[in-house]
């Protein structure tokens, strides 16, 4: 049972210090594999060596975890106080390597800088913005960011997106023994560890692949057993009009993204969303942004993948997520610790996220089943946004000619269908003079 900490809600209760760090675990390793992708993708893609990919990692990890604590403990006005973990966003992939293949990589982090402060100072105005996401748009979002993250979960199941056996049998007969894992810790082992299911299968997958092959720690020993980022480590940040405008735009995106999942965590909780928090959980956005810009790493946002697993365990505790930001800090400070994490196999992750990523997309239909679809205007705001946000999903490289900023938007489904669903619920419930629909 929690203990309880400052007040009797679910989000403000504090686990044993065992249960805490354990449940926190579970959270690092669920967002482990995407934190680390996108340094590695701009990295690798800006043609940087091992030791600076390596440093950007350390970088992300590192922020990453003082922005999940920034977003679960919160401070002043910054921080939803809900258990959100923090990381990276794929939105900003695209534009940040063409800024950095053109301008280098200080600009790319002029830029990033530029759009947290502007991230910081839209929030109040976003917050204003709620009652534009009843259910039937939130619900909608939330689907969409589920169903979006499955092809992700997949890909690793198969082994990850570029590895030589990628599709082997193996692989997803390994995935599927996860899956089956969590599967039976839910529905038959004791509460306390059926609310570490995912750990449970994650751990005790990666056992059962060392012997077969899929992961060697061998090489563990070879990386550094401490190091720490510093401000500008490569160079002083210069701003591009263009760039700042990219990025912004991207900005823009991961608000949408994170609005959607602060809304979706605040409905599993129970501790509704109002105004004020989302205002809270944008600033500390754009703060862990502006963060990353100066400590050599990139834009954050609140995880999908960790909302699902929040559902799954049915934990709420915000000092869980918490103690998952404290285990980050960690890792990024002693590189040698991350080298452990990241021999996990991409199967074992796959077959624990295809659960994770299920359960938002369960909890975005469980959100849509208080809506009233007695008339055709709130059917058709689901089907259109649902068939937009799943676009890109489907196929991936549909947009490759149209402009960069058009392709921030739409190659990012979630925020594709975001924009479609607010757009489209305005225009059957509450222009032309209609009255709003019941549970719309």
């Amino acid at each position: 049972m929690f203990r309880i900490k400052r007040a009797d809600h679910p989000v403000d209760q504090l686990p044993p210090f065992g249960q805490t760090a354990a449940l926190g675990l579970q959270h690092v390793l669920a967002m482990y594999a995407g934190a680390v992708a996108v340094p590695l993708i701009v990295g690798g893609a800006l043609g940087m060596s091992k030791a600076d990919i390596g440093y950007l990692i350390n970088a992300d990890l590192l922020v990453s975890g003082v922005a999940t604590l920034i977003q679960c403990l919160g401070f002043w006005r910054f921080g939803a106080r809900l258990p959100l973990m923090q990381g990276c966003t794929f939105a900003a992939v695209t534009p940040m390597v063409l800024i950095g293949k053109s301008e280098g990589i200080t600009a790319i982090y002029g830029a990033v800088i530029v759009s947290g402060v502007v991230a910081v100072l839209l929030a109040p105005l976003w917050g204003r913005l709620l009652r534009f996401f009843p259910p039937l748009v939130t619900g909608t979002v939330i689907t969409i960011i589920g169903l979006a993250l499955i092809p992700v979960s997949v890909n690793w199941a198969a082994g990850g997106v570029g590895s030589p056996s990628f599709g082997a049998p193996r692989n997803l007969a390994l995935a599927l023994g996860v899956l089956l894992l969590v599967l039976v810790v839910q529905r038959f082992a004791p509460p306390a560890l059926s609310r570490i299911s995912v750990l449970v299968a994650i751990v005790a997958g990666t056992v059962v692949a060392i012997p077969l092959g899929f992961t060697d720690f061998s090489g563990v020993s070879d990386a550094p057993v401490f190091g720490i980022s510093t401000p500008f480590h490569f160079g002083l940040p210069s701003f591009d009009v263009a760039a700042v405008v990219a990025m912004v735009v991207v900005m823009l995106v991961t608000m949408t993204e994170t609005t959607g999942d602060i809304l979706a965590v605040g409905e599993m909780a129970g501790r509704p969303v109002d105004g004020k928090r989302l205002a809270g959980g944008l600033r500390a956005d754009g703060l862990s942004t502006v963060l990353g810009g100066v400590f050599n790493t990139f834009p954050y946002t609140a995880f999908g993948q960790n909302a699902g697993l929040v559902g799954l365990t049915k934990v709420y505790s915000r000092f869980v997520v918490a103690a998952g930001g404290g285990i980050l800090v960690i890792l990024g400070l002693f590189p040698i610790l991350g080298e452990v994490v990241a021999r996990v196999p991409a199967p074992v992750l796959g077959g624990a996220g295809i659960v994770m990523f299920g359960t938002v997309a369960a909890i975005g239909v469980k959100m849509l089943a208080k809506v009233a679809f007695d008339n055709n205007g709130n059917l058709m705001v689901v089907a259109v946004s649902l068939g937009i946000g799943l676009i890109p999903t489907a196929v991936p490289t549909i947009y490759e000619h149209f402009p960069t900023w058009f392709r921030t938007v739409m190659e990012s489904g979630i925020s594709a269908g975001a924009v479609s669903a607010v757009v489209l619920n305005l225009l059957f419930n509450h222009f032309r003079g209609k009255k709003k629909a019941a549970g719309s």
